[in-house]
């Protein structure tokens, strides 16, 4: 795998459920066709040339270093750390990435810093053994292997996802499911309960719209949609004593 090196890593961010994040490889090879908002982010700020540029990850070589630095300054400021809000950590079949992404994690935990991490790759299971307090996520917009193949093509298959995921969660661990972006029905008609129905056994679910995709919007009554949507994510987490966040913007 190529490497490249940086001079930070830890920094606050804007999303609405987070705090601090890390993003330790640039690109990703799930290449997701949504479309990506890190993807568009990284190539409207010229980190990233094309589309063939972003599927070709590289590793933040000096990563570890850099974090031995920065925790010592930051520790007390940190409530969590977030892997990864612009790639993956657990990109699907990248043991490079992985390895890489299991020694940050533990780094982090040495000084009692929270991780929450999310990947539409495996979660590997060594991560059973790390911080009780951390969060493991998978991502899950649907259960349609066609549709995963069309937006989500180098991604893990969604039964594998939940499969590691609930490894995980049998082990003690908190898991959680982000249901973002979710599609309309001019992308694929499916049954979002049976999308809840699989992955009950969760402590949390992240439920989001689709953005930046003109098509959303040309779906009759879009909004409608999503209100109903989201409507029946609070319901279902409710009845299962299941903790939920609905993103801003999906409810209107």
């Amino acid at each position: 795998m190529e490497e490249i090196t940086r001079k930070t890593m830890l920094y606050k961010t804007g999303v609405e459920y987070g705090d601090y994040t890390m993003n330790h490889i640039l690109g990703c090879s799930h290449g997701c066709k949504y479309p990506c908002y890190a993807f568009l982010m990284k190539k409207r700020f010229g980190q990233i040339n094309s589309y063939d540029d972003w599927i070709k990850p590289k590793i933040v070589s000096n990563t570890l270093e850099i974090l031995e630095k920065e925790i010592p300054r930051l520790k007390n400021k940190i409530k969590s750390v977030q892997l990864c809000f612009a790639t993956d950590p657990f990109m699907y079949e990248y043991e490079e990435i992985a390895k890489i992404s299991l020694a940050a994690i533990k780094k982090l935990n040495d000084a009692e810093i929270k991780c929450t991490v999310l990947t539409k790759g495996i979660l590997p299971f060594e991560l059973a053994g790390l911080f009780k307090e951390n969060e493991y996520g998978i991502s899950l917009i649907s259960l349609n292997e066609s549709y995963r193949k069309k937006f989500e093509p180098g991604a893990a298959e969604y039964s594998l996802r939940i499969e590691s995921l609930k490894k995980l969660h049998d082990a003690g661990c908190k898991t959680w499911i982000s249901m973002e972006p979710y599609p309309t029905p001019n992308f694929i008609e499916q049954d979002i309960l049976k999308i809840l129905e699989a992955v009950k056994f969760t402590n949390k679910i992240i439920f989001g719209r689709t953005n930046y995709n003109r098509e959303v919007s040309a779906f009759p009554k879009h909004k409608e949609f999503y209100n109903d949507c989201a409507n029946q994510v609070i319901e279902f987490c409710k009845s299962h004593t299941i903790d939920y966040h609905i993103k801003a913007g999906t409810i209107t």
